[in-house]
C-alpha cells in the first residue's frame, strides 16, 4: 500500500499522469458515456427540437443525483463482491427481486432494439446502398462476438477508447451559431408549466439519464474488477483497509464518467434547439430523425459527425444494456455470471446476452416499432427508476449489506434527495396526463 501511494503522489507532479488518471477511469466513465446511447440521443434530440433551451435546467439536475447513486451503486459491488441483484437475492423478499428484475429486462430488451435500430438508421444515411438487416445483423454480431471473444480486461479496455466517439457532438457545435444568453437563461431559470409534454419529457430526460440498467452495470463491473486474477482487490467487507483507496477511485471514476455524460447531453439538447427548435422543426422522434434534419440546416459535416456518434455509442451501450441483463437474472438466479468467465463456464449468463440481443434484433422485424418505443422507454425508466433507487439507498445503509462501509451523511441525504426528485417528478407527470 505504501509503494502505492508513492506512485499515485509522483504520478501528480511528473508526466505519467494522463496515463494514470485513464487507468483509474473504468465503470465510472463507461457507465456515463452508455447514459448517451441513441435512445438518450433521441430523447435529448427531442427535447432541444420541442422546447428550445428550456430544459437546460434538468442537465444542472440530474448531475449530482446520477452522481451519488452511481456512487452507491459501485461500493455496492465494491463492497459486498455481488451485485445489486444478488444482494436483493440474499437480503431481501424474493417478490421485490422478480418485480426489479422483470421491470429492468423489459426495459433493457425494448432500448436494445431500439438502439440497433437507430444505428442501422444512421448507417444507412451515411451509406444507403446497404440494407437495413445486413446493418442489424452486423452491429448485434460484433457486440456479442466482442463479449464473448475478448478477455474482460481487453474489453473493458475497448469500452474506454468508445466512449471517445462522443466527442463528435462536441464537434458538431463548432460549425453552429450558439446563443449563450439564451442557453445561460434555460440552464439557471427553469420555465415550469403544467403541462403534459412538458412533464412527460422531464420524466424522459430523468429516465434516460438515471436508468436502473445503470446502476445494474456500475456495482456488477467493480464485482468484475474484483474477480480478475491479476488484481489483488478483495470485497472492502473482507479487507476493510483497501476502502480508502477504493472510495476514492470510485469518487474519481463516477464523477468524471457522469460530467462526461451530462456535458455530451447538454449539447445534443443545445444542438437540436439551435438548429432544430429555431427552424421550426419540433418533432424529432429517433436520432436518426435528428441527424437527418441536421442535413440542409447545418450541413453535411454537422449531419455525419451526428450520425457517426449514434453508431459509436450504439456499440458501446448495447453490450451493456445486454449486459447487465446478464448481471440481473443470472444474480437473481444464483447461477454462475460475468465477464470474467469464459462463455463455456457460465453458459447461462452469455445465454441471456444472445438471447436478449436476438430478441431486440427481432423487435425491429415485428409491428411493434421499437424505434416509437424509444421516448416512451424513457418514460418507464424514469419510473421503474425509483423503486430500484429506494432498495438501493436501504441496501447500502444496511450493516448486513455493507458492513462499516455504511453511508456516511452525505450520501444518505443527496441519495434520498435523487430518490425524492425521481418519485416527484413521476408523480407529477401522471397528475398532468389528463391535461393537454
Amino acid at each position: 500500500m505504501k509503494g502505492h501511494k508513492a506512485v499515485v503522489k509522483q504520478s501528480s507532479v511528473v508526466g505519467p499522469s494522463k496515463p494514470r488518471l485513464w487507468k483509474m477511469l473504468g465503470p465510472g466513465l463507461i457507465t456515463g458515456a452508455a447514459d448517451d446511447d441513441p435512445s438518450g440521443i433521441a430523447t435529448y434530440s427531442q427535447a432541444g427540437a420541442q422546447f428550445g433551451f428550456r430544459l437546460g435546467w434538468t442537465l444542472l439536475l440530474t448531475f449530482p443525483l446520477m452522481v451519488v447513486i452511481q456512487a452507491i451503486s459501485a461500493r455496492i459491488g465494491r463492497t459486498t463482491g455481488r451485485g445489486i441483484a444478488g444482494n436483493l437475492r440474499n437480503h431481501y423478499p424474493s417478490w421485490v427481486l422478480q418485480i426489479t428484475v422483470a421491470l429492468l429486462f423489459i426495459a433493457n430488451t425494448f432500448n436494445i432494439g431500439a438502439d440497433l435500430g437507430a444505428m442501422a438508421a444512421a448507417s444507412r444515411l451515411l451509406l444507403p446502398a446497404i440494407p437495413i438487416w445486413a446493418y442489424l445483423l452486423s452491429f448485434s454480431a460484433i457486440c456479442m462476438a466482442g463479449q464473448m471473444i475478448f478477455h474482460h480486461s481487453r474489453y473493458v479496455s475497448l469500452l474506454k477508447w468508445l466512449t471517445l466517439s462522443l466527442f463528435s457532438y462536441f464537434a458538431v457545435l463548432c460549425v453552429v451559431h450558439v446563443s449563450w444568453l439564451e442557453l445561460l437563461k434555460g440552464l439557471v431559470w427553469p420555465s415550469l408549466t403544467l403541462d403534459r409534454d412538458f412533464w412527460l419529457m422531464v420524466v424522459a430526460i430523468l429516465g434516460t439519464t438515471i436508468s436502473p440498467f445503470l446502476f445494474i452495470w456500475q456495482a456488477a463491473q467493480e464485482v468484475e474488477e474484483i474477480r480478475e486474477q491479476d488484481n489483488p482487490r478483495e470485497p472492502l467487507k473482507h479487507k476493510p483497509s483497501q476502502g480508502p483507496d477504493a472510495i476514492k477511485r470510485i469518487g474519481i471514476d463516477t464523477v468524471s464518467g457522469m460530467v462526461f455524460s451530462n456535458i455530451v447531453a447538454g449539447f445534443i439538447i443545445l444542438t437540436a434547439a439551435i438548429v432544430l427548435h429555431a427552424h421550426g422543426k419540433t418533432d424529432i422522434q429517433t436520432s436518426a430523425q435528428a441527424a437527418e434534419a441536421l442535413r440542409p440546416v447545418a450541413g453535411k459535416f454537422a449531419f455525419a459527425l451526428f450520425s457517426a456518434g449514434m453508431i459509436g455509442t450504439g456499440l458501446l451501450c448495447v453490450p451493456i444494456l445486454a449486459g447487465s441483463s446478464g448481471y440481473a437474472i443470472c444474480g437473481a438466479l444464483g447461477l454462475r455470471y460475468g465477464l470474467a468467465h469464459k462463455p463455456k463456464d457460465a453458459k447461462s449468463f452469455y445465454g441471456v446476452l444472445i438471447g436478449v440481443t436476438l430478441v431486440g434484433i427481432a423487435l425491429n422485424f415485428s409491428p411493434l416499432d421499437p424505434i416509437k418505443a424509444l421516448f416512451w422507454s424513457a418514460v418507464v425508466n424514469g419510473v421503474a427508476a425509483v423503486p430500484m433507487m429506494i432498495m438501493v439507498m436501504i441496501m447500502a445503509m444496511n450493516t448486513k449489506v455493507m458492513g462499516k462501509f455504511t453511508l456516511n451523511t452525505s450520501l444518505k441525504v443527496w441519495g434520498w434527495i435523487a430518490t425524492a426528485v425521481m418519485g416527484l417528478a413521476a408523480i407529477v407527470m401522471f397528475a398532468t396526463l389528463g391535461k393537454s
